[in-house]
């Protein structure tokens, strides 16, 4: 049944060696900045406020240690899928060659959600400590021109009016990234380094100056009793925060989109996705220990909570500026990799006959896919402009749990029907650590709010329309008969 036909891993490696059109510039290093880059931002600065708040309190760091062991079981499965398969498309092409078309178009659509509201989300965080930044030097921007126009409703699938016009600096940035990502991947990887050592920089400043103005009495209770609803607080609430805070991990396999990229991938990409996986991780258990034992976590739900937990201390106050400026800087890199990324999926399924031609078009002068960046930038700019960090984020979450369940399970499944294949990198113990993986994945996906649910079934009701009335019929799989 051609729904469950797979594509030879031999015709992807053939492609990647005979049609590679992209430009191979990126070494172990670039890929281990790519993934800090695309890992710390709104995660970091952002979601650990409202998470705690709303959901784990102090045990926030529970929450970051699962959904950091979840990432590291699904961060092997993509290791050695990048090592084995190194081409563009990430988990889109890995299911494309372990567990069918069908699955592949599903996870790619997810993918896209995952890449491209994940831009639109930080394009929010961003806007949001500009803004405070802004205010803190006397400049002033209208509400109007600073707030999504739209946030979430008391019903599930409802939303309403905020009587806000348009974030305009999510817009205006989601513009200024697109404009970087066209040009090419060497000046982004470098533009992406500099950013990278300015954040990492900075969050080592709030934790080596905020552990001095720790209370152990805001750790108290480090797990505070469930409200009696799922999810409030307890382990429930810890499980849930979990699957929102995934958010804050989503960056290690955008490093894996860059694969068609890389010059050594066999050796390279491994070494990219499990180090910065590791390096953020260490700094996000840090970060969350220290902003909760700054400040109660009950005042933590706010858009911009390290600064919050830096002016609750006025000896510290000189930092505010630049713990906000390192924030901006973080969330402008976790854009840039986002948007690296989405094009790339759209390039792999376009080859494949499974999006229109224009999404494989490749710029003769900058070797970029050119016009799935400039879509993707529109798509971005209007996500961000209009909606909320609260919908996007757990939309973004749940999307790229799906992909990481996948590529777990796609591991395991192609051990058994491939053996034979050449694998640099190597799962070990693959029923343990693939089988774990996609157990973590899969509940952290259940601890999700309902309503992020509804909306994923819409999205993907509105996918496989399209992959019905499109994708099928110009599958370039199914019109070679393989």
């Amino acid at each position: 049944m051609h729904l469950f036909s797979t594509k030879p891993i031999g015709q992807l490696h053939e492609a990647d060696d005979t049609a590679n059109e992209l430009r191979r510039t990126l070494d172990a290093r670039a890929l281990v900045m790519l993934g800090i880059g695309a890992i710390i931002g709104t995660g970091i600065f952002v979601l650990t406020g409202t998470a705690a708040a709303n959901h784990a309190g102090p045990a926030l760091v529970i929450s970051f240690l699962i959904a950091g062991l979840g990432c590291a079981l699904a961060g092997l499965c993509y290791a050695e899928f990048s090592a084995m398969i190194p081409v563009s498309g990430s988990a889109y092409s890995y299911s494309y060659a372990t567990l069918g078309e069908a699955v592949a178009w599903f996870i790619g659509w997810n993918l896209i959600l995952e890449y491209l509201f994940a831009a639109g989300t930080v394009a929010v965080g961003w806007s949001g400590y500009v803004v405070s930044l802004l205010e803190q030097l006397g400049v002033h921007l209208p509400p109007a021109l600073t707030n999504a126009p739209f946030t979430k409703g008391a019903g599930h699938l409802e939303i309403i009016r905020t009587g806000a016009l348009v974030n305009l600096p999510a817009v205006l940035v989601i513009a200024a990234m697109t404009a970087l990502c066209y040009v090419g991947i060497h000046a982004s990887a470098r533009f992406n380094s500099i950013v990278v050592a300015i954040k990492v920089t900075v969050i080592l400043l709030f934790i080596g100056f905020g552990i001095w103005v720790v209370d152990g009495a805001n750790w108290h209770p480090f797990i505070p009793p469930n409200t009696g609803e799922f999810g409030h607080f307890g382990w429930s609430g810890i499980l849930q925060a979990s699957g929102i805070i995934f958010f804050a991990y989503i960056g290690f396999d955008a490093v894996s989109t860059a694969a068609q990229e890389a010059k050594n991938p066999q050796r390279d990409m491994p070494i990219g996705i499990m180090a910065s996986l590791v390096i953020c991780t260490i700094l996000y258990v840090a970060v969350s220990a220290v902003l909760t034992g700054m400040v109660h976590y009950s005042e933590l739900g706010t858009a911009a909570p390290v600064a919050l937990a830096l002016d609750r201390h006025p000896e510290l106050a000189w930092l505010a500026g630049w713990i906000k400026l390192g924030a901006i800087a973080g969330m402008t890199s976790v854009m840039l990799v986002m948007m690296l990324g989405q094009p790339r999926i759209f390039y792999a399924m376009s080859l494949d006959g499974l999006l229109p031609p224009l999404f494989r078009k490749v710029h003769p002068k900058y070797r970029t896919p050119y016009i799935g960046t400039l879509i993707t930038g529109v798509l971005a700019a209007v996500i961000g402009g209009l909606f909320p960090v609260t919908i996007l984020g757990e939309l973004v979450s749940i999307g790229t749990l799906l992909a990481f369940t996948t590529v777990c399970i796609g591991v395991l499944v192609l051990r058994y029907t491939r053996p034979d294949l050449p694998r640099p990198f190597r799962v070990p113990a693959p029923w343990l650590v693939c089988v774990s993986g996609a157990l973590i994945c899969l509940g952290m996906m259940a601890s999700l709010p309902h309503d992020t649910w509804l909306r994923l079934l819409v999205w993907t009701i509105i996918g496989f329309l399209i992959y019905v009335f499109y994708g099928y019929r110009h599958s370039a799989l199914r019109k070679s008969g393989k």
